[in-house]
């Protein structure tokens, strides 16, 4: 038997935490290369491809952001159903699950019919994979995140989980390095007309490297010593959505409070600086698609070691800085997106990002120890991902209805926009207790149940 599967839950798994860090942020490197690849190509060229030809321009590219928001609609969902079912029967299955479903949703947008072939049957073939792409990443988060935190050591939590969190900038650093060759290497009309879906097709390459990476690690220790009590009192029905509702409904709120800034944030340095780029500076989109490719690339290797310092400093001094770091930041970065000097445009993308690492690296210990282990991936995930319908799925429309006209964008009210959600984000996180270095075998739920019974 692994060290994995005997370790006691808190203590370090020696020979395993590597692998399953490892195979944690593999996959979610691949699933966040799918979710972003999308917002990446509706800034580039689904306004174009998948809408009547006459719209194009920002209209057309306003109605590819509306199809990208449904898929952090959809992610609220994917998190009750992966988190509920995570909850009862594994992080394993549901992290495999998650997989498969957004691997096969991102090849399919890769062989849709064009709006000019199939008509308006091409924009709702769109929005079904794109429900599909949000159903699975909504589970992915907290179980990755899980496997990571519960196989590691309490005392080093930060930094093992952040490896996970990584994979998002990984997979958008991916996301991007792959535009950036294809768009570099043909022209623009063959971008447009076939370029873009390589991108797509490539998809299926790296969900089959996931897959085997994943299938070769253990469940998680502490998920399993928490099942060997609910086997005890198998007289209960275990229901965590209803029992998370019940016993961590602040956590739950804090959780999504604390979303706001860093999920909005992300998408106004990553997704609207591409389009900006393009549809308000009239350039090909390539000098937006190869700051975010630096910038992420910085964000990867930055993210880690916030999550170390989070370990020794705790988490709530650097969300403190981010949170504030990008309220301020927003007002300066359309200045340097308008000098359209790559140099400029990158470091604006950069510093972008790395207020917004300060957030995103401590986040996945942080909410892991908000929450009971019985019920640790529904109230992660519901936390995380509700507060991203409301965050992250509207910012790219509200960013450029409060741009405007092309000709006259209004930057500084998208500053403000992103500058509240950092006073939302800051308060929540005033709110909050300091969680570093605590146990993870706190359980709220069962011990209710105990008492009741």
């Amino acid at each position: 038997m692994s060290t994995a599967s005997t370790s006691r839950p808190g203590q370090p798994d020696r020979t395993g935490i590597g692998k399953v860090v490892g195979a944690s942020m593999i996959g979610t490197t691949i699933e966040w290369y799918d979710f972003f690849l999308f917002g990446s190509a509706a800034a580039l060229v689904f306004g174009d491809v998948f809408f009547a030809e006459e719209i194009g321009g920002t209209q057309g590219t306003l109605y590819a952001f509306m199809v990208y928001a449904l898929g952090f609609i959809a992610r609220p969902l994917g998190g009750i159903v992966f988190g509920h079912f995570g909850d009862r029967l594994g992080r394993k299955k549901m992290l495999v699950l998650s997989l498969l479903l957004m691997g096969g949703a991102t090849f399919a947008i890769g062989v849709l019919p064009t709006y000019a072939q199939v008509g308006v049957l091409a924009p709702v073939l769109l929005v079904a994979c794109r429900l599909i792409q949000g159903f699975a990443v909504g589970g992915e988060w907290g179980g990755a995140v899980l496997m990571a935190a519960e196989h590691g050591h309490n005392q080093r939590r930060g930094f093992w989980t952040s490896f996970v969190q990584g994979g998002v900038p990984a997979g958008n650093l991916l996301a991007a390095g792959v535009l950036w060759i294809l768009q570099g290497t043909l022209s623009e009309d063959q971008f447009q007309s076939w370029g873009w879906r390589v991108s797509f097709l490539l998809s299926a390459v790296l969900v089959v490297v996931g897959l085997w990476v994943r299938l070769t690690i253990e469940e998680s220790p502490v998920f399993a010593a928490t099942q060997a009590k609910l086997a005890e009192g198998a007289e209960r029905s275990h229901q965590p959505l209803l029992e998370v509702v019940k016993h961590y409904p602040k956590e739950i709120l804090l959780a999504m409070g604390m979303r706001l800034a860093e999920n909005i944030s992300y998408y106004i340095f990553t997704v609207i600086s591409i389009s900006y780029l393009k549809d308000y500076l009239d350039t090909d989109g390539s000098i937006g698609t190869q700051a975010v490719l630096i910038g992420s690339a910085v964000q990867v290797v930055l993210i880690p070691l916030i999550g170390l310092a989070s370990d020794r400093f705790g988490r709530k001094p650097f969300y403190l800085a981010g949170a504030a770091g990008v309220g301020v930041w927003t007002f300066v970065f359309f200045g340097m997106l308008d000098t359209l000097s790559g140099g400029t445009v990158a470091l604006a993308v950069t510093i972008g990002l790395l207020f917004h690492g300060l957030m995103y690296s401590p986040q996945a210990a942080f909410f892991s120890e908000l929450f009971g282990t019985s019920v640790r991936y529904s109230g992660a995930s519901i936390g995380y991902q509700l507060a991203s319908v409301l965050a992250g799925a509207l910012a790219p429309i509200i960013a450029i209805a409060l741009l405007g006209d092309v000709n006259d964008p209004n930057q500084a009210a998208v500053g403000i926009y992103v500058a509240i959600a950092s006073a939302l984000t800051i308060i929540a996180v005033l709110l909050s207790r300091e969680t570093r270095g605590q146990s993870l075998e706190h359980e709220r739920a069962l011990q209710a149940a105990t008492v009741s019974s």
